[in-house]
């Protein structure tokens, strides 16, 4: 059988491996430019083949760039496996900027278009508008569950729950000696009752393992997560849970607070356990201090902002094969699109840029950005390596069954996301973007990890593509996601945001994708479409301690 050109790739001119994008059965002729080989065995779609016979130490290129060495001889044709291919990267160095003038896409279908976001007194606009909860330490836990079943009911916020629909109507079968196969799962949770404050979109709480008992540096860490939490532009105010005698103080928050934000002026709610007379006490004081704090959020109303005033992180997650081919290059698309009209875009996962070094660098304006670039990436590689892993054990059993064999295939693949406008910043973990344009956000690829620190630097909207599914969320972040594959989307619907894969199928082009993404992005900004992620209350949130997470 003779195979159509449609149904493998060569991503780069340079690549001496295609991927596959439907099933190739064994004994498959690929004719390809001039060359013409046969299968000796079945690849997968998403998986990879060799276009040549490899040696032992053979250098495998793809994305036009060293991505791993051949271990064994391979066959022409062969599957690219673990077994066969190890991880392998260029050296890096940086050589000035090396692309010539950036040029923008062209964005006149969003020229003069705004969204309705709320507009706080510092210039920032949100995407949405929050009351959080902040607990200083683990040990308020479980105040902050009392305190969110109490408002979550009464104000509004909770739903009736399909699945606690679905645990009742089996008791009551069993009560009634029936075995349940005959109940259906409700297709949808509906509200209890209607929001008391319409224009408060949600009360999140940010429940966590920390603030005492680990490092001095852990707690300095989680202390200025918090305080960018706080400061979020998603966010219209604050109630602050202490013990007292924990290593975060909240001498210590406010100090935080203040050096990111000295003109901070949200409400902010305080309340000290130790000196107070009772749990009770502190549990009733904020209730009643916050249903205040959500009277005067009420007040605020969206509002028409430019595009400008957006700031979106992208990330992926679940990845596979088809990441870098089609949800990737499509948000990065969209995330140059944000950059010609002066918004900001967020690139995070240090240890998924391992092996995309080079462009990175090769897009940075000066040395001082390419310096602390560098700085990160080793000091973080060191510290995974030190406790016995490093940034090329990054790819997980599911994106390795589903054909990214190497970090520096995944981070080739993974890099897409942030399109190619030049970086116009470099922070470190909880620093604040304040910058238009790209900036890296030092990060681990933790899904979790890295959606809370996009958060923190001041994402309002998160675009996360994956090719497998993934049901990540952020508290204050509304999170949106972007299948890589059509068969993704329909199977996992209630968690897929939009389908990248009619870039695989040909249908539509990865700019055509783009623009849909970031006119999607435009919409959920103003509230007129709510995110799946958003819409399930998937508020993940897990603050980093730095070094023994990839």
């Amino acid at each position: 059988m003779s195979a159509p050109a449609a149904r493998f790739l060569r991503i780069h001119p340079a690549d001496n491996v295609m991927v596959a994008l439907q099933d190739l059965p064994a004994a498959t002729v690929v004719r390809f430019e001039n060359q013409v080989l046969v299968l000796p065995e079945a690849i997968p779609a998403k998986h990879k083949f060799f276009l040549h016979e490899m040696a032992p130490g053979a250098e495998v290129t793809m994305y036009g760039g060293l991505v791993g060495k051949a271990q064994v001889h391979i066959a022409q044709g062969g599957r690219m496996t673990t077994a066969n291919t190890a991880h392998a990267a260029d050296p890096y160095a940086y050589r000035g900027w090396q692309q010539g003038p950036w040029v923008a896409p062209d964005a006149a279908r969003f020229a003069g278009r705004t969204f309705q976001g709320y507009h706080r007194a510092d210039g920032r606009v949100g995407t949405a508008n929050y009351w959080l909860f902040v607990p200083l330490v683990f040990c308020e836990n479980r105040n902050l569950d009392a305190i969110k079943e109490a408002l979550h009911h009464e104000l509004g916020y909770a739903t009736t729950g399909k699945y606690r629909l679905f645990a009742h109507d089996l008791l009551r079968a069993y009560q009634q000696g029936d075995d349940g196969q005959g109940i259906q799962l409700a297709p949808a949770s509906t509200p209890a009752r209607a929001r008391v404050f319409p224009n408060v979109d949600g009360i999140k709480f940010l429940n966590h393992s920390g603030g005492c008992g680990g490092t001095r540096q852990d707690a300095d860490t989680l202390g200025e997560l918090l305080a960018a939490y706080a400061d979020h532009p998603n966010v219209a105010g604050v109630t602050v849970l202490s013990l007292g005698c924990q290593h975060l103080q909240t001498s210590n928050f406010r100090a935080s607070l203040q050096r990111r934000n000295p003109q901070f002026d949200k409400p902010l709610l305080v309340f000290e356990q130790q000196l107070m007379d009772s749990e009770e006490q502190v549990v009733s004081e904020a209730i009643r201090q916050t249903f205040r704090g959500l009277a005067r959020a009420n007040e605020n109303v969206r509002r028409p902002a430019p595009l400008s005033a957006l700031s979106i992180g992208v990330k992926c997650g679940g990845s596979d094969g088809f990441s870098g081919l089609s949800a990737n290059p499509a948000v990065g698309y969209a995330a140059d699109l944000l950059v010609g009209l002066g918004g900001q875009v967020l690139l995070a996962e240090f240890p998924e840029l391992c092996g995309a070094e080079q462009n990175i660098l090769d897009r940075c304006p000066d040395g001082a950005l390419a310096g602390r670039f560098t700085q990160l990436m080793g000091d973080y590689d060191a510290l995974a390596t030190a406790v016995g892993s490093g940034f090329f054990m990054n790819p997980s059993p599911g994106n390795i069954a589903d054909g990214l064999i190497t970090d520096a295939i995944k981070s080739a693949g993974a890099a897409k996301k942030g399109g190619t406008s030049p970086v116009a910043d470099v922070l470190d973990y909880t620093e604040p973007a304040r910058r238009p344009g790209l900036s890296l956000v030092c990060t681990p690829g933790n899904d979790v990890e890295a959606t809370t620190g996009q958060a923190a630097a001041g994402a309002t909207l998160i675009l996360f593509t994956t090719g497998l599914g993934t049901p990540t969320g952020n508290p204050v972040c509304p999170v949106i996601k972007v299948a890589t594959n059509t068969g993704l989307a329909r199977r996992l619907a209630d968690i897929i945001d939009l389908d990248a894969g009619p870039v695989i199928a040909g249908t539509k082009t990865i700019e055509q994708m783009g623009e849909e993404i970031l006119d999607y992005c435009v919409r959920a900004a103003s509230g007129e479409v709510i995110p799946k992620a958003v819409a399930l209350g998937q508020d993940d949130f897990i603050p980093w301690k730095r070094g023994v997470s990839l």
